[in-house]
C-alpha cells in the first residue's frame, strides 16, 4: 500500500524527464517504481513549474494527494467538494452543492454566489485555467496527480492566482491498459468510473475515461406528505483523448463533457436559533436537527452541461521544446432553489420553521458561457546550469446570466428578472530563469505582464414587484468597464544541504483583475472592486529522512494584501456588492509528515495554521439585523452598518488538521487493507461580520476503506464509509431575511469493486 501521489505514473514521468529520452519504456518504468518501493515512501513528483520535478527541489509550498486518499474522498458520491482540508490551509465550500465550488488558501477566497464572482484561487486542468465558477467543479476522475500550489502563482499561470491554484493532471494516453470500478451505498449512490487506453501503433494512441454517479433523492419534504423529494443527482462526464507521436512531435487532441441533473443545495430556515450556532429541527428552536428533512414550499433543481475541445502540442528542438495549449470551454446553467428556506411568510396564514419576514424562490441561469484560452512557451530541455521558460497568454470569456425571481414558491413565470452581460479579454507574456549551481544551490526568477480587460452590462427589464424592498419596478441597462495592467513576479531559492535535506525561500507578488458586480434582482447599481495586489513570501525546508522511509516538509509565510476585493453578501437588504480592504495581514505555516515505520504500514499528518486580519479602519458591512447577534461594533451614523476591520476572513479556520493511517497485511497473491483518513478544521465564521450564530465551531470528518486486493491490481474488492461519526455541521449561511444555512454531507456507507488490466 502506497501513500505516493499516483505513484507509477509520476515516476514514469519523472523517469522520462531525469533521463531525457522522452517517455521510458515499460521495462524502465517499472525498475523505476520496485527501487522506489525499495526506498520506502517513494519520490513525490509534481509539476507545478510546468515540467516534472521531485517535489523536493520546487521552492514553494506544494501538496499532493495520495491514490489512497483520493479514492477515499471520492467514494460514496463524493464531489470535489470533499478535497476540503485533505492539504493543509486548504478549504472548499458552495451554496450552490456540486456546481460552483469556492477555492480558499491561506484564508484568502471569495463568498459571492453570483455566477461571474472572481475568486483569488484559480483551478488548473491539463495546464489549462477554468475561470468561471461553473467549469471548477468538473469531476475528478482518471488522474495522474492532484497538487495544491500555496502563495502567488502569477508568473507561469497568470491572472487570479494570488493565493494559490489547485492543479489536476490527467492520465494521457500511451499503453494499452485502464481500469474500472463500481460501488453502490447508502441512498442508492451508484459511482462507476473507467478508463481504456489503447495504442493504435504507428505513433496513435487514444484514451476514453468516463464517469458516473447517482443518487436517489434521499431528503422528505415534509410540506408535501411522506416521501423522499430532494437531494438526489446524476452527474456523468467523460473525457476522450487522441495522441499522436512521432519523433520530436506529440500532439493531443482532447474532448470532455458533463451533464448534471439533479438538486441544488437544501437551505434550511431559522436552523439556528438566536444567541447559538447549534442546529435546530425543522420544527424550530430547541428540536432534533434531522438531514433527512426540510420543510420547504419552493422549486428546487439544477441542471448543468459543460463542454471542451481541446489541443496540446509540444515539439523537442534538442535544446528546447516549444508547447502550444489551445482550449475552449463551453457551458450553461439552470438552479433554482427556495433561498427562503421555509414555507409560508408572515403575510401568510402559516409560516415557519421560525419567522419567516417574506418568500424568497430565485433561479439563477447561464445561457451561454464561452471561454477560449491559448498559450505558447518554450522551455529549455537542460538538466543543469541556465534554465528557462518564455511564452504568452491569451484568455477570452463571454458570459451571459439571468436571475429570476419569482413572486410565490411554485410559481414558473418569474415576477423578475435581471440579465447581465460581461466580456473579458486578458493576456500576458511571462519568463522565468533558474541557474543550478554545483554546489547544490538553483536560483529562480520569474516575471509576467499581465492585462485584462472587462466590459459588463446589467439590467432588470421585468419587474412586476413595484416597492418591494424599495427596489420595485425595471431597471434599464447600466453599463461598465474596468481595466488594468500589471507587471507578477518572484524570486526564489532551494539549496541542497545534503541528500536528504533542502531549504528553500521565496518571495511573490501577485495579483487578482478588478471585478464587477450587477446583481439587480434585488439592487439598482453596479459595483466595482479595483484590482487587489499581494505580496508573500515563505520559507521553508522539504526532507526525506530515516533512510527514505519518513518525509517531512514544513513552510512558514506572510503575506499582505492591498485592495482585497471583498463581496458584502446580503444584509438586510439583500443586496451583494464589492468592496476593497485596504490592507489585510496573514501569516502561518503548513507541515506534512509521510511515514513508512515497517512493512505494511504508512501514515500521514498534515498541520495548518493561518492568522489573518482586514486592516481598513472604516470598512463597514451591512449585518444580518435583528434575526441575529453581531459581534462588531456598529459605525456611528450608519445605521445597521457595522465595522470589520480586525476581523478574520469568512470561510478561514485558524487551524485545519489531517490524518490518514493504512495497515496492509499479505494474503495469497494480494493483500488485505484498512485505511482510515480524517479531517479538522477550527471555527470559522460565513460572512465578512463576525456574528454567534452566522459560525460554525469546528468540524471533524473521518473515514474507514477496508478490502483486499491482489497484487497485480486485477481485483480490488473494499467496503467504506465516509464522515463515519455522522458529524453535523453548518458550512455556509445565507444571510438574508432569516437564520438559514446549509450543512455537510451525511454519513455514506457502501461496497466497491475495482479491476487494472
Amino acid at each position: 500500500m502506497r501513500f505516493t501521489a499516483f505513484s507509477s505514473p509520476s515516476l514514469v514521468a519523472l523517469a522520462a524527464a531525469l533521463s531525457g529520452l522522452g517517455l521510458a519504456t515499460p521495462a524502465m518504468a517499472q525498475e523505476q517504481v520496485a527501487e522506489d518501493q525499495d526506498r520506502g515512501i517513494g519520490v513525490i513528483v509534481v509539476t507545478a513549474q510546468k515540467r516534472a520535478e521531485d517535489q523536493r527541489d520546487v521552492p514553494l509550498s506544494i501538496s499532493t494527494l495520495s491514490a489512497d486518499a483520493l479514492a477515499a474522498v471520492q467514494a460514496g458520491g463524493g464531489d470535489i467538494r470533499g478535497l476540503a482540508g485533505r492539504v493543509p490551509n486548504l478549504n472548499i465550500e458552495s451554496s450552490f452543492g456540486r456546481t460552483f465550488p469556492r477555492f480558499y488558501i491561506r484564508g484568502l477566497g471569495n463568498t459571492d454566489f453570483d455566477l461571474n464572482a472572481s475568486q483569488p484561487v484559480s483551478l488548473v486542468y491539463d495546464d489549462v485555467v477554468l475561470e468561471n465558477p461553473i467549469l471548477k467543479g468538473f469531476p475528478i476522475f482518471d488522474l495522474d496527480r492532484i497538487e495544491v500550489l500555496r502563495g502567488p502563482q502569477g508568473t507561469l499561470f497568470g491572472r487570479n492566482t494570488p493565493a494559490g491554484i489547485v492543479k489536476f493532471d490527467t492520465v494521457k494516453p500511451g499503453e494499452t491498459g485502464g481500469y474500472a470500478k463500481a460501488s453502490i451505498a447508502r441512498f442508492n449512490t451508484l459511482q462507476l468510473e473507467g478508463a481504456l487506453g489503447l495504442d493504435l501503433g504507428n505513433g496513435f494512441a487514444v484514451r476514453a475515461s468516463g464517469f458516473y454517479q447517482h443518487r436517489d433523492n434521499w431528503v422528505d419534504n415534509v410540506d408535501n406528505g411522506p416521501g423522499n423529494d430532494l437531494g438526489g443527482y446524476d452527474d456523468f462526464a467523460g473525457r476522450l483523448q487522441l495522441q499522436y507521436e512521432d519523433g520530436p512531435l506529440t500532439a493531443r487532441l482532447v474532448g470532455q463533457v458533463r451533464i448534471l441533473d439533479g438538486s441544488a443545495i437544501l437551505f434550511r430556515a431559522n436552523v439556528f436559533q438566536k444567541g447559538s450556532n447549534e442546529l435546530n429541527g425543522i420544527a424550530g428552536a430547541g428540536s432534533d436537527f434531522r438531514r433527512d428533512q426540510i420543510r420547504s414550499d419552493g422549486l428546487n433543481f439544477q441542471e448543468l452541461n459543460t463542454y471542451n475541445a481541446g489541443l496540446t502540442v509540444n515539439y523537442d528542438f534538442g535544446p528546447v521544446t516549444l508547447t502550444s495549449v489551445t482550449s475552449y470551454w463551453n457551458g450553461n446553467l439552470k438552479s433554482r432553489g427556495d433561498i427562503d428556506g421555509g414555507f409560508g411568510n408572515a403575510f401568510a396564514p402559516s409560516q415557519g420553521p421560525g419567522f419567516i419576514p417574506f418568500s424568497a424562490q430565485t433561479r439563477d441561469d447561464v445561457p451561454s458561457l464561452d471561454q477560449f484560452t491559448q498559450e505558447i512557451r518554450l522551455a529549455s530541455n537542460n538538466e543543469t546550469g541556465l534554465g528557462y521558460q518564455v511564452g504568452g497568454f491569451f484568455f477570452d470569456e463571454k458570459l451571459d446570466i439571468t436571475t429570476l425571481d419569482y413572486g410565490a414558491p411554485a410559481d414558473t413565470v418569474a415576477a423578475a428578472v435581471a440579465v447581465q452581460r460581461q466580456v473579458t479579454d486578458s493576456f500576458g507574456v511571462f519568463a522565468s530563469l533558474n541557474y543550478k549551481f554545483d554546489n547544490g544551490l538553483t536560483l529562480q526568477a520569474g516575471a509576467r505582464y499581465n492585462n485584462d480587460e472587462r466590459k459588463f452590462a446589467a439590467a432588470r427589464p421585468i419587474d412586476t414587484r413595484p416597492g418591494f424592498l424599495g427596489f420595485g419596478g425595471p431597471v434599464p441597462t447600466l453599463t461598465t468597464a474596468v481595466d488594468a495592467d500589471l507587471v507578477t513576479w518572484d524570486l526564489a531559492a532551494i539549496y541542497a544541504v545534503s541528500d536528504a535535506v533542502n531549504v528553500f525561500a521565496r518571495a511573490a507578488r501577485g495579483y487578482r483583475a478588478p471585478s464587477i458586480q450587477g446583481r439587480l434582482a434585488f439592487g439598482r447599481s453596479l459595483s466595482v472592486a479595483d484590482s487587489e495586489r499581494t505580496m508573500s513570501y515563505e520559507a521553508g525546508i522539504k526532507t526525506v529522512l530515516f533512510d527514505g522511509l519518513a518525509r517531512f516538509n514544513l513552510t512558514g509565510y506572510y503575506y499582505n494584501t492591498e485592495d482585497l476585493q471583498l463581496t458584502a453578501v446580503g444584509g438586510g437588504g439583500n443586496v451583494t456588492s464589492l468592496l476593497n480592504a485596504d490592507d489585510v495581514e496573514g501569516f502561518g505555516f503548513e507541515a506534512d509528515l509521510a511515514a513508512r515505520p515497517a512493512d505494511g504500514l504508512d501514515l500521514s499528518i498534515g498541520v495548518g495554521f493561518n492568522e489573518n486580519e482586514i486592516k481598513s479602519p472604516g470598512l463597514g458591512v451591512a449585518g444580518c439585523g435583528s434575526p441575529c447577534t453581531v459581534l462588531d461594533p456598529a459605525i456611528a451614523g450608519r445605521p445597521g452598518i457595522f465595522s470589520i476591520n480586525g476581523n478574520r476572513l469568512p470561510q478561514s479556520p485558524k487551524w485545519s488538521l489531517n490524518w490518514t493511517a493504512g495497515y496492509a497485511i499479505p494474503v495469497g497473491d494480494g493483500e488485505v487493507y484498512a485505511f482510515t483518513d480524517w479531517y479538522y478544521r477550527s471555527r470559522i465564521q460565513f460572512f465578512l461580520y463576525d456574528s454567534v450564530e452566522f459560525s460554525d465551531d469546528s468540524l471533524i470528518e473521518g473515514g474507514l476503506r477496508f478490502g483486499y486486493r491482489t497484487g497485480n491490481g486485477r481485483l480490488d474488492v473494499a467496503a467504506f464509509v465516509r464522515n463515519i461519526t455522522n458529524n453535523t455541521s453548518a458550512t455556509g449561511g445565507i444571510d438574508f431575511n432569516n437564520l438559514t444555512a446549509y450543512v455537510n454531507e451525511p454519513r455514506i456507507f457502501g461496497l466497491e469493486v475495482g479491476t487494472r488490466f
